[in-house]
């Protein structure tokens, strides 16, 4: 399970303080408003600490997800929650690995099994390519 997904579910099971720590030594605290997939957090409510400097109060911010260093959740956060929400749902017989024979499905009725299009050596378009 990523991150990213227990992230992305926060915001739904809580709506307490969490205290984001950036790699440049600044300390954030407030409430995620949402988290996108490259871990990208907009948060409001925020009181921002930077080292030798007095702490200030802003509404909203939005933090790079490259930029943090660590996330600490509250205590009383139930945890087992928010796992269970974050959990990949496997949705039955998709187009997933492992789910059908690609090559004996795609060049059904085909002489020899062979591609149609983007083939290497093929008569059409001449020419060789170099890479």
């Amino acid at each position: 399970m990523k991150l990213v997904r227990f992230l992305m579910n926060l915001p739904n099971a809580t709506n307490q303080p969490i205290t984001v720590e950036l790699k440049n030594g600044n300390s954030i605290n407030g409430q995620i408003l949402s988290c996108s997939p490259s871990m990208n957090l907009s948060m409001k409510n925020i009181k921002l600490s930077q080292p030798h400097q007095d702490p200030q109060l802003l509404q909203f911010i939005n933090i790079r997800g490259n930029q943090i260093r660590q996330i600490l959740l509250p205590d009383e956060l139930n945890v087992d929650n928010v796992l269970a929400r974050s959990v990949v749902k496997i949705k039955g017989n998709g187009s997933g690995p492992g789910s059908k024979d690609l090559a004996s499905s795609t060049n059904k009725g085909r002489k020899g099994g062979r591609p149609t299009r983007g083939g290497r050596g093929g008569s059409r378009g001449g020419g060789s390519r170099a890479f």
